[in-house]
């Protein structure tokens, strides 16, 4: 007799927001789509199941698509949407959420359509009134660190507390703490757990190991 088979992952959903999925969101550059699957299974397995594939590279939408068809437990999102352009082939390659450097109305006007949640990305406190005004209260502050860091952050929880955010951009396992101490920061965005060495060499026993110590920053 065939042993039952083991049933297939059910995909999670993005519910209220994209910020609670994990305390950390891995921003990912793929140069091999062949590397996408087992590195996102790696940072699933240690506890981070929101991915944001940055379309910087060739080959960024088939790691979307790969991510989407055989690692349903992880939220696959797309990162460096700046355009209505890549707006539609974020989506079209399935990412289930969009992240941006920036934001204009152009932008924003072709994410709304989309119905795909969305972190714009903002720098100053005017960029995040303008969105609060357009009935955005979920942003991307980057460069977080060049642009003042958690101490700019914390500045703007007490005249815009309905504002939240993913700060990304020199966070590191150093200053993340910081950052999540704060009432208007859901999670981080970051990198250090993909190291270019460890991917290179498909380590992905090390990057979940790294995955596992990031979620357990809050």
């Amino acid at each position: 007799m065939s042993p039952t088979p083991s049933p297939s992952p059910t995909p999670v959903t993005v519910t209220d927001s994209v910020l609670e999925l994990a305390p950390v969101l891995p921003v990912v550059v793929v140069d091999d789509p062949a590397d996408a699957v087992p590195l996102a299974r790696a940072l699933v397995a240690g506890g981070l199941r929101a991915v944001e594939v940055t379309l910087r590279t060739a080959g960024a939408l088939d790691a979307i698509r790969a991510i989407g068809a055989e690692v349903p437990e992880a939220v696959v999102g797309a990162g460096t949407v700046v355009s209505p352009e890549t707006v539609d082939a974020a989506v079209a390659a399935g990412a289930r959420f969009l992240v941006s450097p920036a934001c204009t109305e152009t932008l924003l006007a072709s994410v709304k359509a989309s119905g795909v949640p969305f972190l714009p990305g903002v720098s100053t406190a005017s960029e995040v009134l303008a969105l609060l005004e357009r009935g955005v209260r979920e942003m991307k502050f980057f460069p977080a660190e060049a642009a003042g860091g958690a101490a700019y952050l914390k500045s703007l929880a007490g005249p815009l507390p309905q504002a939240r955010f993913c700060p990304t951009g020199g966070v590191s396992p150093a200053n993340a703490p910081a950052y999540l101490a704060l009432p208007n920061v859901g999670c981080v965005g970051g990198s250090w757990m993909l190291p270019a060495d460890a991917v290179a060499a498909k380590d992905w026993d090390r990057v979940e190991r790294l995955a596992r110590e990031a979620s357990g920053l809050r």
